[in-house]
């Protein structure tokens, strides 16, 4: 399992869900009001608000919260006015990361990344020095346990273009403006959905196999996705789960 499905099972597995769905909340209330801020509150034709509304909305996010943070981005009532800046660095082992930031001050936020690089034995990269090797998808998550003809047939007839074998789960990637329909059209036919989102994926894979890079690599995600400035974090790393097992 690799990168962002692989962080995203280690978050669950430490535990930290309640702690990290309050900071989910508050980081998709920020990208509605940037969404409608961009193109208006009509979720019809607004496409990045429609989207961001689909991920708040999978989340489990309440239908009051999401039409707050329409309201903010209205200006209806108070909001801040964010600026979004993709950064670029590395992590222990060359494995590359893109740090997708929201912020109301630049300078605070690019010392803060920069910190969480440096702290452990990372470092910032140049623009496109990184960026170059991932593209948006649409990832989503069902369990291994389900037939793969099964899972394949139905991720196809709802307009997934591939699924593969990733650790404990079939991950079935699709087009990022479809994602969550092809989740609710799997939901719909009796397949269990993990996980489904708008990510970026990379084409080049860094297996990790030195257990202190690997330790790093997990707290410099770690420290970063603790930043309410910080929206999400993309990795390209692989850690075998026996390597998983040592790591306190």
């Amino acid at each position: 399992m690799s990168g962002h499905s692989k962080w995203a099972t280690i978050k669950h597995k430490k535990g930290a869900a309640d702690k990290a769905r309050g900071k989910l909340f508050a980081k998709l209330s920020r990208q509605i009001e940037v969404a409608v801020k961009g193109g208006g509150g009509d979720i019809e034709s607004n496409a990045s608000l429609r989207t961001v509304v689909q991920k708040a909305k999978a989340a489990q996010m309440t239908k009051d919260a999401i039409d707050r943070a329409v309201k903010r981005g209205l200006g209806e009532t108070g909001g801040a006015n964010y600026e979004t800046i993709m950064y670029e660095g590395y992590a222990p082992g060359g494995v590359a990361l893109l740090v997708d930031v929201l912020t109301d001050n630049r300078n605070r936020t690019a010392a803060d990344v920069r910190s969480a690089f440096t702290k452990f034995g990372g470092s910032m990269a140049e623009p496109g020095a990184v960026s170059w090797q991932f593209s948006r998808r649409g990832l989503i998550l069902v369990p291994i346990a389900l037939e793969e003809d099964t899972v394949m047939t139905a991720a196809l007839e709802a307009g997934a273009d591939d699924i593969e074998p990733d650790g404990d789960s079939w991950r079935i990637l699709t087009d990022p403006s479809v994602v969550y329909d092809v989740k609710d059209a799997l939901e719909a036919s009796g397949i269990e959905v993990q996980s489904a989102e708008s990510t970026m994926v990379s084409s080049n894979t860094i297996e990790v196999t030195v257990l202190e890079d690997a330790r790093q690599i997990l707290r410099i995600m770690d420290m970063l996705e603790d930043n309410d400035d910080v929206q999400d974090v993309f990795a390209n790393f692989d850690i075998d789960e026996s390597l998983m097992q040592e790591i306190d």
